[in-house]
């Protein structure tokens, strides 16, 4: 798939207050440690996240992306009228019926003539609804599109916590489909994309990209609403493997795509899921990991959220320049992976 005419106009993210160190949840899990003789250290050890954010269990997802489409209102001067399309797109909902997006286009005070619907698919969620909200412009059914995603992974974690220091069955062997909870962040992001005319200065250009899937690996991650609370198991090693077998089936499809290689991106952004998946990825792809940017040690993996996140507070660090090739690398449970490329030109 090939855009000319969709842009990045405006792009703001919002963050919990409360930070939980992996010490901290160590710390929370100090009984299970003691019981199974686990080493202190080990969380942050194996995945290089050192600290994750998080609501408290009561935020609604609708609120925080509420949040982040106010401060992205801050920074543009584009009138809320103008909106034609609101899409949310993180994996935590409200209920199951409304659209957790009619809150988000009540909370942020859109017009009536904004179109409002949600998009779901695991981590890939926003990047989905990127493509989508591309091709409406492309095909000319929308010239404005706000996408926004709202993470709360706080009652993921207090109920892997609870499990974990109340099931006294549990052994090294079985606490292991848990421990990809205790990665899990919180956030949001909001993305405003655009017909290129319709801006006044020149703004990235979304160039294109591949989608690739693999569903026969769909039961790895499974997550559910409980009577107790949100659970999630996820047989992590497994689903790396999976994860970087089709990452370079898909590599391969972006490059004959866009007429890229190893070397034409400046900067590369990846989903961030943590140390081991980051190294075991570049590797595969032949990438260079001096081009990367990853906020994976800070934030954890924020689901959906994590690799628009990381593009902000790249850009945020001043990372791009004009003219810059950006290569974004997403992935989600079920299987599937998409590849972007952007050209920067702020």
């Amino acid at each position: 798939m090939h855009f000319q005419n969709v842009v990045l106009d405006a792009y703001a993210y919002a963050l919990p207050e409360e930070v939980w160190s992996s010490d901290r949840i160590e710390q929370a899990l100090s009984s299970l440690y003691q019981r199974l003789h686990l080493p202190k250290g080990r969380l942050e050890m194996m995945t290089g996240i050192r600290e994750r954010r998080h609501w408290p269990a009561n935020f609604l997802p609708s609120e925080a992306s509420i949040l982040a489409g106010k401060a992205l209102f801050q920074q543009t001067r584009i009138e809320r009228s103008e909106i034609d399309v609101l899409i949310h797109a993180s994996v935590c909902r409200n209920r199951l019926e409304p659209a957790t997006a009619a809150y988000i286009h009540q909370g942020l005070g859109l017009s009536e003539k904004t179109a409002f619907f949600d998009l779901s698919n695991a981590c890939l969620g926003l990047f989905n609804a990127l493509v989508v909200g591309a091709s409406m412009i492309e095909s000319g059914h929308a010239r404005t599109i706000l996408l926004v995603s709202g993470e709360n992974g706080r009652p993921l974690l207090d109920h892997t916590l609870q499990t974990l220091n109340e099931d006294l069955a549990l052994t090294r062997q079985t606490i292991k489909p848990y421990f990809a909870n205790l990665t899990i962040g919180s956030g949001a992001v909001a993305l405003l994309i655009r017909h290129r005319n319709d801006t006044s200065s020149h703004k990235p250009l979304l160039l294109g990209g591949i989608t690739r899937s693999d569903s026969s690996v769909c039961h790895l991650c499974e997550g559910n609403t409980t009577p107790q609370g949100l659970a999630m198991q996820t047989d992590a090693s497994t689903l790396l493997e999976a994860g970087i077998r089709l990452s370079k089936t898909a590599w391969g499809a972006f490059k004959d795509e866009m007429g890229w290689n190893e070397q034409t991106p400046q900067h590369i952004l990846t989903h961030q899921v943590g140390l081991q998946h980051q190294k075991k990825l570049y590797e595969a792809l032949g990438l260079s990991l001096e081009k990367n940017f990853s906020t994976f040690e800070q934030f954890g993996n924020t689901g959906s959220v994590a690799l628009p996140l990381s593009l902000c507070k790249a850009a945020e660090a001043h990372r791009f320049h004009a003219k810059d090739r950006i290569l974004l690398l997403g992935i989600g449970s079920g299987l599937s992976t998409m590849m972007l490329g952007l050209l920067w030109e702020e």
